[in-house]
């Protein structure tokens, strides 16, 4: 079971194999359960995640990424001549009408 947010399971799925997803209800995931292809509940963390972030993933609407900002490949270069990208976003910004 790789993204059980996303996974819909059957009554006979959730009996056979319980603990996985209890297991992934109790990491944060809400699992969503059917009964003749029917959604009928949600198997869900017992405590309310506090943060925004933290209810966003529980509910299927966010995965948060892998890595860090430092395993970014580098911007690539700007052409000689061409203003770089914060420059064009100055004159942009200085453009806009309030």
């Amino acid at each position: 079971m790789e993204s059980a947010e996303h996974e819909r399971i059957g009554i006979r799925e959730l009996r056979q194999n319980a603990s996985r997803y209890v297991a992934a209800a109790k990491a944060g995931r809400r699992v969503p359960v059917t009964e003749h292809g029917k959604l009928v509940a949600y198997l869900v963390p017992a405590d309310e995640p506090t943060s925004i972030l933290d209810r966003l993933e529980a509910a299927g609407q966010l995965r948060r990424g892998a890595g860090t900002l430092d395993e970014l490949p580098a911007p690539p270069p700007v052409p000689e001549g061409s203003p770089s990208p914060s420059e064009v976003l100055r004159a942009m910004r200085d453009e806009e009408r309030w």
